[in-house]
């Protein structure tokens, strides 16, 4: 770690902090990494997980990565218009005037839309004019795990959705349905793809964790094999999408998926160091300048509350990773504008110096910065705007 702490604090000796980076061979080598878990299944990339085109076009460059999923229908749109010919929007939208964009023939043929309920396509009716261009449909059946007879929940609440009759009903209502164009099925097992097995310091939970995800997947595999037969006998299908960087490997393993998708995985977040199936190597990092010390022991670097999504724990705050041995004060944690640091890793730092941080998630990341440094080896090679740097912001 201290050789890839020289490397970035070379690359970036003339920038000012905060500013955030991406490892070019870090972020080729998990691509590289993904495809081989896909095992020749298509790679969808989740553009949640990225937000900056750059780095989406790059990781499409690499083989075995096709289309995009994007996160909502105007994010779709303005890809579409970019030049991206295949992007599924991951959840189902309501957003009026990107619901009538669809009335332009090219954004149609590029764009699939998520639907689970008729009143989805009655808001496209309502919208469009009657004699708009086919609408792609993709369906989601809900991959969460209803044990004891749909008692119990495990997993996300996504679709209502679950079984394959449900599914086959829906698929028989779109393709009713004139102007509509039933392409594809979609589910995503979040409780697998989505949770550390190995959390660390927490050994019973992930023992518990891996054995209700053994038990869930197979019994998705075999209700999501049912599910594709059934919509089949409806209509042909182009895709059935599934997975995350999580679950790639055992997703793509079921022979009724055609593709599955990936992104976190690209960046490496902190959230992918309790897994055990793999861990991408770091790729993402912020970087934040030491301040003042206000003791012998701790360090304080100015702003730091960069704090992911999710159900709020610690494991939602960015890691302080370089130098090693930094961990942060339990009465003060990431803080807005001051962010206080204890541990061995003090002893290397002055006033001035950087301290590089990981996201506890992907995408997030860049909801706080206007571009991203790319580095290669200790050097920055190109500097390209995240979404926020091309002033959108569609979440």
């Amino acid at each position: 770690m201290t050789t890839l702490r020289a490397r970035l604090d070379a690359a970036t000796a003339a920038l000012d902090p905060p500013y955030a980076v991406v490892d070019l061979a870090a972020f080729r080598a998990n691509a590289a990494g993904l495809r081989e878990r896909a095992a020749g299944r298509p790679i969808r990339v989740a553009s949640k997980s990225v937000r900056c085109r750059s780095l989406l076009t790059a990781a499409l460059a690499e083989p075995g990565f096709a289309g995009v999923m994007a996160y909502t229908l105007p994010e779709a749109v303005w890809l579409a218009r970019a030049g991206h010919g295949d992007v599924l929007v991951a959840y189902p939208s309501v957003h009026r005037q990107a619901i009538a964009d669809l009335a332009d023939e090219t954004l149609a043929a590029r764009i699939t839309l998520m639907v689970d309920s008729p009143e989805h396509l009655d808001l496209v009716d309502a919208v469009l004019p009657a004699n708009h261009p086919p609408v792609r449909v993709c369906l989601e059946l809900d991959a969460s795990w209803r044990p004891l007879g749909g008692l119990l929940h495990v997993g996300v609440r996504r679709s209502p959705l679950h079984t394959p009759a449900a599914l086959a009903r829906a698929a028989r209502a779109v393709v009713a349905r004139r102007g509509f164009r039933l392409v594809g099925i979609m589910a995503y097992e979040a409780h697998i793809a989505g949770l550390q097995d190995h959390p660390p310091g927490r050994p019973l939970y992930g023992a518990a964790l891996r054995r209700i995800q053994r038990i869930s997947r197979a019994e998705l595999a075999a209700r999501r094999a049912a599910a594709v037969d059934a919509v089949r006998q409806v209509t042909d299908l182009e895709f059935v999408n599934g997975g995350g960087t999580g679950s790639v490997h055992s997703t793509a393993a079921e022979p009724a998926v055609t593709e599955v998708t990936a992104g976190s995985g690209l960046y490496g977040p902190v959230t992918f160091d309790g897994y055990s199936a793999w861990r991408p190597r770091p790729a993402a990092f912020f970087a934040l300048p030491v301040v003042r010390r206000p003791a012998p022991r701790v360090v304080t670097v100015l702003g730091g509350g960069w704090v992911a999504s999710g159900v709020p724990g610690a494991d939602r705050l960015p890691r302080p990773t370089l130098p090693a041995g930094l961990r942060y004060l339990g009465t003060e944690g990431a803080g807005e504008v001051q962010t206080p640091l204890t541990g061995p890793g003090v002893r290397e730092l002055s006033v001035g110096d950087r301290v590089w941080f990981r996201h506890a998630k992907a995408g997030e990341l860049c909801e706080h910065v206007d571009v991203l440094h790319l580095v290669d080896g200790d050097t920055i090679v190109d500097t390209v705007p995240t979404y926020r740097g091309e002033s959108t912001a569609f979440l």
